[in-house]
């Protein structure tokens, strides 16, 4: 009880400090849904404002549902970004199991050439990509995006992984093959329960750059029907003209599934990037 009482400060202060960094995160968020629902003058006029009866205008959601396929547009990022995550964590985990649980020849060098990619810009390679993909036919196409985005998620997710899996309990592992479990068995009934902090952070830190991603579905899958909705949202975006009240209103829709993973993840993400940093 009274240890519980020193702590209790300590607490409160972390609390505040949390609640501090979650307002200033959460405020430009605010500010872009706020004015989704105002006339275009009170935008520029008034834009930390609540809207009021005079500004209050629903013009750039009614724009958004009129001019685009707001809906595919959406289901396309969804389907995109789902499994380029689903393969990213699949692969990855079983890359990180291998290095970390198996010694041979080459291994190091092996997480080294893995790790590369997380210094060099899979953008570097964008024309060899195009070609690529142009050669197998896959131009327009969301497995395009999905293969692009699996490659450019796996380095950081084989670093982050590995590391992890090395923390599992070697004692944990040998206990399930001396009963007669098989190395799939004990990856994915021991190990993968055990990190999976690491691999909500992993999916998180795969999420954000993905979901808003412009430059690979403006290359790879720029026709209609495979748009992801950045990419749709540019429709907006004029050389000379901007809808600011379309463009304000399609970010709106496209925060709710970031925010959306926040919530789910935000306990694993934390216990993920604080593993082993506080004894």
């Amino acid at each position: 009880m009274n240890k519980a009482r020193r702590n209790l400060p300590n607490t409160i202060a972390a609390h505040a400090i949390l609640l501090t960094y979650t307002v200033i995160a959460l405020f430009p968020v605010f500010v872009i849904l706020i004015n989704s629902f105002k006339a275009r003058k009170a935008i520029f006029r008034h834009p930390l404002s609540f809207p009021n009866p005079e500004t209050f205008s629903t013009i750039g959601y009614e724009t958004v549902f009129k001019q685009g396929d707001f809906f595919l547009y959406f289901q396309n990022s969804m389907i995109v970004t789902v499994a380029s995550l689903f393969f990213i964590l699949l692969f990855g985990a079983m890359a990180a199991f291998a290095l970390a649980e198996y010694r041979f020849k080459g291994n190091t060098l092996m997480g080294l050439y893995l790790a590369l990619g997380i210094m060099i810009p899979i953008r570097i390679g964008t024309v060899a990509i195009l070609e690529m993909m142009v050669a197998s036919g896959l131009v327009n196409t969301l497995t395009a995006l999905i293969l692009v985005y699996t490659a450019q998620g796996l380095p950081l997710a084989v670093f982050i992984l590995s590391e992890f899996m090395k923390q599992v309990s070697d004692d944990l592992k040998n206990a399930g093959r001396i009963d007669g479990l098989s190395e799939y068995a004990i990856f994915g009934r021991l190990v993968l329960p055990l990190v999976r902090p690491a691999m909500a952070t992993v999916a998180v830190f795969n999420m954000i750059p993905i979901w808003n991603d412009l430059w690979f579905p403006l290359i790879l899958a720029p026709s209609e029907g495979t748009k992801t909705l950045t990419l749709g949202s540019q429709v907006f975006i004029g050389q000379f003209v901007t809808d600011w009240n379309a463009v304000l209103s399609a970010l709106s829709m496209a925060i709710i599934p970031v925010m959306l993973l926040y919530v789910v993840f935000s306990r694993q993400l934390i216990r993920g990037i604080t593993s082993g940093a506080v004894k």
